[in-house]
């Protein structure tokens, strides 16, 4: 370009003037550097030889390339800004062994493609795949005017010395921008990737890409990038850019406009070169480290579609549907509090007497059948067995005192006037008698300890002598003071208040950094969402799965105002000396249904954090509060008619602790793992073993160095020496069918190994909790007890509920014991306003289950609220 101003500078006569002595030496100067150029010309002809074709579309050419020559293609095509049509080129190689590969490269205006012909691609352990056959679509650059001729190159050269021949062939894709709702079929392989372009509509801003097939191998990966140049469209860049994931037959994508400013996305189809990543098995490790391993027919048939997602006035609907559901549960309750709030003034006003025998009622009407004073209040045997809370005398004297009130029973119109006098002065003294003890319950908590009662000398025989009676009364086993029992299980609240606190924190930032992980790299195969029903807001992706949990939360915040209203109500009863609230009925302690409403909604609130990224690594953040409620029903159980040998809060969550610490144990160490199993199993039947035993002899006993000498002695006593059955029958009958479930499971875990062990865990304690509920209740209804209309209805509605819950919770959309690919072979459409899924119907049905289940656990024995605690048996 300088020569060439130069000389038009000459011929002008217009450039800058030059000393004579100048030009001759620059006329000399160029005439050496053209002699140059022409003999350095000849001499690389000699070399190498470049040669340049005009080539058009849809014609295949044969050729043949070597080391000194170098073939150019020239292509030119239009293209317009309202259409864009995909350009793909197509190279196969005839030689099976070749020198050197062929190199291709193509020049686009604004792009640069290049690949080698055989393709050499990579899987695990270095193993290499050659690929003679490759088909690339090139990168559509933009343009600006309506309508534009654009140049692109194809050079094919090689280092072999020898001649190669290869065919080449430019086509145009007709299908290149995929359509709406269109479906459109393909074939994919690793060496011929394949990648369409979409086009956001008008009023539209998210779009689910699915792509399916009918077979589950070879492996592919599905991606969608923005559209930019070069375009990621091998195994081993496709991850390098915009969102991607394995799959086998089904792959979804949620996509939004937001994400995309030019308002369209390329979706990339790439099959992989092994399917170890989607299941499959491995090939065989090569001999030699750089041995070619022929990958054979990875040829894959797929079909994708492009659909719109739901808009915002389905969200909207989502969660008006998931408030009113739950809400409703609050306007229930406020209509049977009403309901039964004016039944409790009704029988304020027309007071009854506690639940006594007919002797006792005889005694309280101060005649017996023939029309006398009973001689003793023993007569009828009311006090004889374990003696009554009130004083016999006491009852006898105001029998005597108002004997002239009454007429004869059954002889005489019953007159109510008399009786109520009666009942009041029996109520005066019965007040005088427990003044002190009203004195006592206003001091402060802080100042009574547990242990005060057993400091009495002969406490260490008299427990043993009450806790081994055949026959057990709650009496016997609520003996210490009330104050320091409600103190004792109080502590249940408070602690799992701590323990959620300390664990819920990092569990969200946890979350919180999953989720960025995922937004920032793009891999949706690190959480395993429902991606067929996965609607994002914001930076979540599948905020339905999380709004379902809602119900959790709400229906756990409405069990606690439950709770708390009936302690509100107790307590006033306890501050004016109710005979009800004080002598009767099962022990009122509502510390562990505290702690059983703040595990319901912690269940919630991790469940919630859990589905923001699912995957098997925090699996038991959805599962360790379930622990804890089926930990805490089984205590509640149990402590209703056990209340002063109930075990306290810190035992408790220890063994909670020891729970969950082998429910990590086992996500991380137990697939497949034998040994794991083996040890698992020992301690299952070990603490089986133990609990039984506790329960049986209701914590009267030792476990110490004579242990076995004792069981012997047992052993030789009941079963050799005499064939004697069991003194406790219906606790012998729990703890061995405890014992057969438990055994059973035990030896399933072992047989089976099953991977999810988080959930094997579960219904452990599911089995138990299950067990335990259906023994107290026929032995209740065993006892000549009776479950009144509420718990009735409640049963019935929990157990319906449940089975529901139950067969959506069996569905499976996704599974993390398989890999994501396998995983998302489950994925359904949404079912329910076209928002949720078969999972979310599991969240809300079970949360109502669970609330539904504490609510029967709170009110199964409100029959007994005015039975003497002596009149309630232990079972």
């Amino acid at each position: 370009m300088v020569l060439r101003s130069y000389w038009k500078c000459r011929l002008k006569s217009s450039c800058f003037p030059a000393p004579r002595w100048i030009r001759p030496g620059l006329a000399a100067l160029f005439w050496f550097c053209v002699t140059q150029l022409v003999c350095g010309a000849g001499a690389l002809g000699e070399n190498k030889f470049v040669r340049q074709k005009n080539a058009e579309f849809d014609v295949t050419y044969n050729d043949t390339v070597k080391s000194y020559n170098q073939t150019i293609y020239a292509f030119n095509h239009t293209i317009s800004r309202n259409k864009t049509e995909g350009v793909r080129v197509t190279v196969d190689v005839m030689q099976q062994h070749l020198e050197s590969p062929i190199l291709f490269v193509i020049r686009q205006k604004q792009a640069v493609m290049s690949f080698q012909v055989p393709l050499i691609l990579r899987g695990l352990y270095q193993r290499k795949y050659p690929y003679k056959h490759v088909g690339r679509t090139l990168c559509q650059p933009p343009t600006r005017a309506a309508s534009e001729t654009q140049y692109f190159f194809v050079d094919v050269s090689t280092l072999s010395s020898q001649e190669t021949n290869f065919q080449l062939r430019v086509s145009r894709v007709e299908s290149f921008t995929l359509q709406t709702d269109r479906k459109f079929s393909f074939a994919a392989s690793p060496s011929q990737p394949q990648f369409f372009k979409y086009v956001f509509p008008d009023g539209v801003d998210t779009v689910i890409v699915k792509v399916n097939s009918d077979v589950n191998f070879p492996c592919s990966v599905m991606s969608v990038q923005d559209i930019q140049c070069p375009v990621y469209d091998l195994d081993n860049n496709v991850a390098f850019i915009g969102m991607y994931q394995t799959m086998t037959k089904k792959g979804a994508i949620t996509v939004q406009r937001k994400d995309f400013p030019s308002n369209s996305f390329y979706v990339v189809v790439v099959v992989k070169t092994e399917d170890e990543a989607c299941g499959g098995p491995l090939r065989f490790y090569p001999l030699q480290p750089d041995e070619l391993i022929d990958a054979g027919n990875r040829t894959k048939d797929l079909d994708v579609v492009v659909s719109p997602a739901i808009n915002s006035e389905k969200y909207v609907i989502g969660m008006l549907f998931c408030l009113g559901i739950f809400l409703s549960f609050y306007v229930l309750t406020l209509l049977v509090a009403c309901v039964e709030n004016k039944r409790m003034k009704r029988r304020e006003m027309f007071p009854n007497p506690p639940d006594t025998s007919p002797a006792e009622t005889a005694s309280l009407l101060g005649k017996n059948g023939d029309g006398k004073t009973p001689a003793s209040p023993y007569e009828y045997g009311s006090f004889a067995d374990n003696g009554s809370t009130l004083s016999s005398e006491a009852i006898t004297d105001s029998a005597t005192s108002t004997d002239n009130n009454y007429g004869y029973l059954g002889q005489e119109p019953f007159k109510r006037r008399p009786f109520l006098n009666h009942l009041h002065h029996l109520a005066i003294r019965i007040e005088r008698s427990l003044d002190s003890v009203a004195r006592s319950r206003q001091e402060s908590l802080s100042s009574v300890e547990e242990d005060d009662y057993d400091t009495l000398e002969d406490i260490d025989s008299d427990k043993n002598i009450v806790r081994t009676k055949k026959y057990l009364c709650v009496s016997d086993l609520a003996r210490k003071d009330k104050r320091i029992l409600s103190k004792k299980y109080q502590i249940y609240f408070w602690n799992i208040a701590t323990i959620a606190v300390f664990y819920a924190l990092p569990v969200i930032q946890l979350v919180i950094t999953y989720q960025t992980v995922v937004n920032v790299t793009g891999n949706q195969d690190i959480c395993y969402y429902n991606f067929l029903c996965a609607h994002p807001l914001g930076a979540l992706s599948a905020f339905n799965n999380i709004l379902s949990n809602l119900g959790y939360v709400m229906l756990g915040l409405l069990f606690l105002l439950i709770v708390f209203k009936r302690d509100v109500t107790h307590s006033r009863a306890l501050l004016r000396n109710d005979l009800n609230a004080l002598e009767c009925g099962i022990p009122k302690h509502f510390g562990v249904y505290y702690a059983m409403g703040t595990a319901l909604m912690m269940e919630g609130l991790l469940s919630a954090c859990y589905h923001v990224c699912p995957n098997y690594t925090n699996f038991q953040f959805d599962t360790s509060f379930m622990y804890m409620i089926a930990g805490l029903c089984m205590l509640k159980l149990y402590q209703k008619r056990h209340p002063d040998i109930n075990a306290s809060a810190y035992t408790a969550y220890a063994c909670l602790a020891a729970v969950i610490f082998f429910s990590v144990l086992g996500v991380v160490f137990g697939r497949g793992n034998m040994v794991f199993w083996i040890v698992f199993s020992v301690i299952h039947i070990l603490a089986t073993l133990l609990l039984s035993t506790q329960l049986y002899y209701m914590g009267r006993w030792r476990l110490d160095a004579g242990i076995m000498r004792r069981i012997v002695y047992v052993i030789y006593t009941d079963c050799i020496r005499q064939c004697s059955g069991p003194m406790y029958i219906d606790r012998m009958v729990l703890l061995v069918m405890g014992n057969i479930v438990n055994w059973s499971l035990a030896a399933y875990g072992l047989i089976e190994r099953p991977n999810d062990f988080a959930s094997y865990l579960l219904a452990i304690a599911i089995c138990n909790l299950l067990l335990y509920f259906a023994f107290y209740i026929i032995m209740k209804l065993r006892s000549g007890e009776r479950i009144k209309c509420l718990p009735v209805v409640c049963i019935l509605f929990t157990a319906v509920v449940w089975g529901f819950a139950l067969y959506f919770f069996f569905q499976g959309l996704s599974t993390w014991q398989k890999t994501p690919a396998e995983s998302r072979e489950h994925n359904r459409d949404c079912i329910l306003l076209s928002f949720f899924d078969d999972h979310d119907i599991w969240h809300f049905l079970s949360s109502i289950a669970m609330f539904g289940s504490f609510l029967v656990l709170l009110t199964m024995d409100d029959d007994l609220d005015t039975v003497q605690r002596d009149k309630i048996y232990v079972f």
